[in-house]
């Protein structure tokens, strides 16, 4: 992306520019009009730093069967981000105002870089392009001259080639304090918190028809491996010094807008909290033990009332975004799969990063394109599988609650000794979780893409088998 700036840079000074996937287009023939309304409409530009479209997708399968189409996400809680400072950057379909790219800072004209840093000289921050730093001195000062791009072209083809080297940001503040922020997996995301730390704000591109278009990544490991990597650099912002927490302080994020980036950010820490929720009724099976009350009891209205109205909370927003039930449930479970599988992996990575054992690595997400989004064959939305580790986790938490169900029944059966034995709560929850890994349960029967690899399943059975022996099995006697 910095490449991208750095060309643009010595190609031409205008004051705009346009970043889009190459698995994106343009959707709607006036994208660039109503992103030049939001970028020149208001009368302080810095409530319009950059324009960020939702990221929608053509040939979605129907229901969303992967949960990674995220049109609740963007359609209601990203919107909300507007009466903050605005939306997060996502990385694609995003107008940028040139200058913020360069570090100029809302409100003050003229202030750059070049200012902030005087102890450095041009060069030191864009490199020794003389193009280049002309360019951008007259994007910050807003000084643009109309005979400045009129050179010839074959020169400036030349001038372009060689900003675009790997080796030109070479011991420049690229990277760094200009251009795309590097030091994470979620490089837009985190580009995008410095823009705002910076004091400037977003907006909301929602057009119809869609302003952009792209595809959406089908297939379990797919799926799994870009939600991996999202949750891998929210957690490196998180826990680097460009955490929106020291922002709130150090700069001028906003607390609320702090909070908003938090909500995104937390996804690989969730991962700790979904794993406890998701062994706890199944530890509870086990171990002849209870955590909630019994149905008999008063108290008991109170789990039932929270799960009810967690439930009827999220069917309202989908059925707000237009969409059914069916896609409301299907969102459901993969966020419970995503959390055990993808975001604990992403968790793990980021703590091996900081034990200095191991470097995350990106991962590129593999996008198979659909015919038509009328797809009629069930097989399109059927989840598949690999020898990947990710799906190692989410195999053992299905074995441990199948077994503890089992074990359940059988103490109905043939009951103990009187004491704290589980009821109808534990029972619920730990059936809950087999329904929310049902795509696992079809891969333990499955062939093919569509079965869990033998690998895969011995070592789940390896792990599911030490946390039942940690349980102790007092039914046992």
């Amino acid at each position: 992306m910095n490449v991208l700036a750095r060309v643009s840079g010595v190609m031409t000074n205008a004051p705009f520019m346009l970043n889009v996937d190459c698995d994106m287009f343009a959707n709607n023939p006036e994208v660039i009009l109503h992103g030049m309304c939001l970028l020149l409409g208001f009368d302080n530009e810095a409530s319009s730093g950059f324009v960020q479209a939702p990221q929608q997708f053509y040939g979605a399968l129907k229901d969303d069967p992967f949960g990674n189409q995220l049109v609740v996400l963007q359609g209601i809680t990203r919107v909300g981000f507007g009466g903050i400072q605005g939306p997060v950057y996502g990385g694609t379909g995003c107008f940028h105002r040139r200058k913020i790219l360069y570090g100029s800072t809302p409100g003050l004209a003229g202030v750059s870089k070049q200012d902030e840093l005087s102890n450095k000289e041009p060069q030191r921050i864009y490199g020794d392009s003389k193009e280049l730093i002309e360019s951008a001195s007259q994007i910050t000062s807003g000084k643009i001259r109309e005979t400045s791009c009129n050179n010839n072209l074959s020169s400036r083809v030349e001038v372009a080639e060689r900003v675009a080297s790997c080796t030109y940001e070479f011991n420049t503040c690229w990277g760094n304090q200009i251009g795309w922020a590097y030091g994470s997996m979620t490089e837009d995301v985190l580009t995008g918190l410095r823009i705002h730390s910076m004091g400037w704000k977003s907006a909301y591109l929602i057009l119809d028809p869609p302003a952009f278009l792209g595809s959406a990544p089908t297939g379990g490991p797919a799926s799994l491996t870009q939600c991996k990597r999202w949750s891998t650099g929210f957690l490196e912002i998180l826990l680097s010094r460009n955490s929106p927490i020291l922002a709130t302080f150090a700069k001028q994020l906003k607390f609320r807008m702090c909070l908003a980036y938090l909500i995104v950010l937390v996804w690989a820490l969730r991962s700790i909290g979904e794993l406890c929720y998701a062994l706890l009724p199944a530890y509870c099976l086990l171990a002849n033990t209870s955590f909630m009350p019994k149905a008999s009891e008063p108290v008991f209205a109170i789990p039932l009332a929270l799960f009810l109205l967690s439930n009827i909370h999220s069917l309202i927003e989908y059925f707000q975004c237009g969409l059914s039930v069916q896609a409301c449930w299907n969102n459901q479970r993969m966020h419970r799969i995503f959390a055990m599988t993808a975001c604990l992996f992403g968790l793990l990575g980021v703590l091996l990063k900081i034990l200095g054992l191991s470097e995350t690595i990106f991962e590129v997400t593999r996008k198979d394109q659909q015919s038509n989004t009328n797809v009629t064959d069930k097989d399109h939305g059927r989840f598949t599988f690999d020898n990947s580790p990710m799906f190692i986790s989410g195999t053992a938490v299905l074995l441990v609650n199948l077994v503890a169900l089992a074990v359940g029944l059988l103490q109905l059966r043939w009951p103990v000794e009187e004491g704290p034995s589980p009821g109808v709560g534990e029972f619920v929850c730990s059936a809950w979780v087999v329904f929310s890994f049902w795509p696992f349960v079809r891969g333990l029967v499955g062939r093919g893409s569509y079965g869990i690899p033998w690998p895969v399943i011995l070592k789940a059975v390896v792990l599911a088998s030490l946390f039942i022996r940690f349980c102790g099995l007092e039914w046992v006697h």
